[in-house]
């Protein structure tokens, strides 16, 4: 999908065959490619979609000591398809020392279900198992805990890794390279397409100055929502008191503010890793949370209220009652962020 809409140059890099069992998932090959180097059969049929594209096809796995040959000529993006911990990691690792982007795809094996595919920041993949190893390793041996978005889905692999009593009495007959993946896990034929029509997508418009922010995969529950509303209502009524207007907002504004505008977290926060009690983008806690207007002479509707703990809105909303209509004091990457979110807002909701 990258070389139909417009990618004319590519590097392909696989050290895999085409196997009998991979014809389920191959977009193009067939049972005369069986024995193929898998990216010599990309390459052939590349050129009978684009024969003016530069392809560069190399039969060969990533490590870290090829690095400069691998990433040379400064890439402007890297799609990290690989399912093995050890040179996933030090594909990532050299991405971000080099600045070059990438999107990382964590597993499609044992799942099913296309409705549950996230693209999340590295620090919030706790629900996938591929992602998680990822992120401590990454974490731990090369001090980066964010910034690195990962294809995911949420859904609970179906079963467990697999192999025949063929091949664990004689894994070595089984492997293209030794000591590497001797047990296998089912994949469902339709799901690396769902992965890689996904990925293409999110590629697409980074590259195209047109990025989309995606869902986040927290869990709200529906009494976090209810508490909310009647949070902001008790606000404004003690605010404003009998000049206190109707509330312009219902419960649907009250979910897209939580979970797609602030996603859960204080606007304090930002976009660091780090959330109260351990979260790790899952279940989160919002009992500390409370939405209060940004400009206090404006009304209290979806692209002027803010989300902070009840310390930090208290703080907000005397400065407000000080300086009416004031921007806010403090940080000013903090009220850069909000401001952006606030705008993000108004273009959204206000279509």
């Amino acid at each position: 999908m990258l070389l139909r809409s417009g990618v004319g140059k590519l590097r392909l890099i696989d050290f895999d065959q085409v196997t009998v069992s991979s014809l389920n998932r191959h977009a193009v090959a067939t049972r005369q490619d069986v024995g193929i180097p898998k990216a010599t059969c990309l390459g052939t049929h590349f050129k009978q979609i684009m024969p003016e594209a530069e392809l560069e096809c190399l039969v060969q796995m990533y490590t870290a000591d090829a690095e400069e040959q691998l990433l040379a000529g400064n890439p402007t993006f890297v799609l990290d398809a690989i399912d093995n911990i050890d040179t996933k990691v030090a594909l990532v690792a050299a991405c971000k020392r080099r600045g070059i982007p990438v999107l990382s795809a964590a597993g499609a094996g044992a799942k099913a279900d296309p409705t549950r595919l996230h693209i999340v920041d590295i620090w919030e993949s706790s629900c996938d198992a591929l992602a998680k190893a990822l992120r401590y390793r990454l974490r731990m041996e090369h001090g980066i805990e964010a910034g690195v978005p990962v294809l995911l889905s949420t859904e609970k692999p179906r079963c467990k890794l697999v192999a025949s009593e063929e091949v664990m009495a004689a894994p070595a007959d089984y492997q293209v390279v030794p000591n590497f993946r001797v047990r296998t896990i089912p994949v469902l034929g339709t799901t690396p397409s769902a992965f890689g029509m996904a990925a293409a997508g999110w590629i697409l418009c980074q590259l195209a100055d047109a990025p989309f922010e995606t869902a986040p995969i927290i869990r709200l529950m529906g009494k976090q929502y209810e508490a909310q509303l009647d949070q902001l209502r008790q606000r404004e009524a003690s605010r404003f008191g009998d000049k206190c207007p109707p509330l312009p907002i219902d419960m649907d504004d009250i979910i897209y503010m939580l979970r797609e505008l602030w996603r859960g977290r204080s606007a304090k926060e930002g976009e660091a890793p780090s959330v109260p009690g351990g979260d790790k983008g899952l279940m989160r806690a919002t009992s500390h949370l409370c939405l209060t207007r940004w400009d206090v002479t404006k009304p209290a509707t979806v692209d002027n209220l803010v989300l902070l703990s009840h310390e930090e809105a208290d703080e907000h909303d005397a400065q407000q009652d000080l300086n009416p209509g004031s921007r806010p004091e403090g940080d000013p990457i903090f009220v850069t962020r909000v401001e952006r979110v606030l705008d993000k807002a108004r273009r959204e909701h206000y279509y």
